[in-house]
This record gives C-alpha cells, sequence and structure tokens, in this order.
C-alpha cells in the first residue's frame, strides 16, 4: 500500500518519513506538492498509484496568519479541500491533521469531539475550515486528527525557542494561565502510521474526527521549567534560568490563545487503542536528539 505524506518537510511530515520503515511511503514538501494545485495533486495520486493520504501540510505561523489570512486559508483551507476532492474521485481515504485553535479555550473541562467549536483567531477558522472542506467532500473515507502544542527535533517550536532563549538569558518570563499538554510530532507520526497500517489491514477505519494531545496538562510555564530541567541534565544547558510566570496579558500577541487546550483523548483509546503519549519521554527523545547533533 503506498501512502503519500503532503507537508513532509513540517514537523510531524518529516517524522513521518523517518518513521516509516518498510512501508511504501512517498514524503512530498512544499516545494514538491503544493496541495492547492489540483491538478498537481491528482497527478501525484494517480502517478504513484496511492491508497491513502496524510495531510501533514499546514500554515501554523499563528502571529502572521492575523496579517497575512489569505496565506493561512490558502493552506489550511484551500488544500485540504483540493486534496479530499481529489481523494474522492479515487477513493482514497484521507488523514489529515488539525488543531486545538479550533475551540475558544473557554471549557473548564477537556475538548472531546462532540465539544463545540469556537475558534478565536484567523488560523484557527482557517484550520476549522478545512475540517469542513474535508467532511463535505470525502465524508465516508476520512480521519480528522486535532493535536495540541506540538513539538519536535525538526523546525520551529517551544522547546527550540526555549532552549535558545535558555542559554542567552539568565532569567525569562513565561505565560502561566494557559493550559494544555505537549505533544511530541514523533508521537503524532506513530499514532498517524498505526492508523495507517489498519487501514492497509482492513480497508477499512472507524472514520470521524479524534483528538491526541500528550499527558500530562500543564502550563507554558510549567513545560518550560520541565525543558530547563532536561537540558540541563542532557548537558545541553550549563544551568537553568529563572523562570517567572506571567498571565497572557502580560504577553500579547497578535493572534488570541486558547485558555484551556486539554484533550479528552478517550476516543482514540477506545476504538484505535492510541493512548496519549507522555510528554516526558518526547520531551527527552527531542533533547537527546540535539545533544548527539551538537
Amino acid at each position: 500500500m503506498t501512502i503519500l505524506v503532503t507537508g513532509a518537510g513540517g514537523q510531524v511530515g518529516r517524522e513521518l518519513v523517518m518513521r516509516a520503515g518498510r512501508r511504501a511511503l512517498v514524503g512530498l514538501d512544499r516545494s514538491q506538492l503544493d496541495i492547492t494545485d489540483a491538478g498537481a495533486v491528482a497527478a501525484a495520486l494517480s502517478a504513484r498509484r496511492v491508497r491513502l493520504v496524510v495531510n501533514a501540510a499546514a500554515w501554523t505561523a499563528v502571529d502572521r496568519a492575523e496579517s497575512e489570512p489569505n496565506a493561512s486559508w490558502s493552506v489550511n483551507r484551500a488544500g485540504p479541500a483540493v486534496l479530499a476532492a481529489a481523494c474522492a474521485a479515487v477513493t482514497v481515504p484521507l488523514l489529515h491533521i488539525s488543531t486545538d485553535y479550533v475551540f475558544d479555550g473557554r471549557s473548564a473541562v477537556p475538548y472531546d469531539e462532540a465539544s463545540a467549536v469556537a475558534p478565536l483567531g484567523v488560523y484557527g477558522r482557517s484550520k476549522w475550515a478545512g475540517e469542513q472542506a474535508i467532511r463535505d467532500a470525502l465524508p465516508d473515507r476520512h480521519v480528522i486528527l486535532r493535536v495540541a502544542w506540538v513539538f519536535g527535533a525538526h523546525g520551529g517550536n517551544f522547546v527550540r525557542t526555549m532552549l535558545r532563549l535558555g542559554q542567552e538569558r539568565e532569567a525569562l518570563s513565561v505565560v502561566a494561565d494557559q493550559y494544555g499538554a505537549p505533544t511530541h510530532a514523533g508521537a503524532v507520526a506513530t499514532a498517524l502510521l498505526s492508523i495507517a497500517d489498519r487501514y492497509g489491514t482492513e480497508a477499512a477505519l472507524p472514520w470521524g474526527t479524534y483528538h491526541l494531545s500528550g499527558t500530562p496538562v500543564t502550563t507554558w510555564h510549567g513545560f518550560a521549567e520541565s525543558i530547563f530541567a532536561e537540558a540541563c541534565a542532557t548537558g545541553l544547558l550549563a544551568r537553568a534560568p529563572l523562570v517567572h510566570p506571567i498571565p497572557t496579558e502580560a504577553y500579547p500577541l497578535p493572534a488570541p490563545r486558547p485558555a484551556n487546550s486539554a484533550f479528552d483523548c478517550t476516543l482514540i483509546r477506545a476504538r484505535f487503542g492510541i493512548e496519549p503519549p507522555p510528554w516526558m519521554a518526547g520531551l527527552r527523545e527531542v533533547l537527546n536528539t540535539w545533544k548527539r547533533t551538537s
């Protein structure tokens, strides 16, 4: 079974390619396949006799999306619509990655798949529109996987930023009133490959929308403290900087963030046997990777 991965240059896309093993997986990055180009997408599916598509392509510059909405909507809404239509034309399923930003973060309990969406900014609205485009074009042959606070060894992310700041400063301030669960990009890739393997065996899946995030829930401040402690233990930092907790309003950004991004992952566990991955293990894997290559 040939699996096509779009967005193979991103955090999750690169992990999908690296973890493919003996699977017949073809990874195409943005320079190799523009997912908004219907002709190019159709040709890519046909030329490789693709049986399943994993869309890891996304515009993830959350703050830039506020000033560049067309770019966000092109990749996050138009792209998935093109992919879903192409997949529908050749009866190929689509696995698609979405985000916690489809929620406003005002819930007092973790969000499950039935929770009402209410995106706060351009990025979240464009991702929600992409989800809807997939449901409309490919109603019975898609899996939408919502993830949150993704980090990995490749690309820009919170862990890389904190490590850089920890090397430059003796103290810094980090938001302590936004809650969520960091999710290792490698764990997201492993989950998607597991779902793909099941389709390869059964030629069917329990289609629909699922949530996956790490465990346990923390804050950005708590995550930062863990990053610095582990970086010191790994030898990437000589000393941990002081991390001052601050409220969201003390660190204004162009795009609003959900105050609560915690996910209820019961459904993916029940239907696929996929457990929420401990983010500390993923953090150690990332830091050890950087240590080996430093």
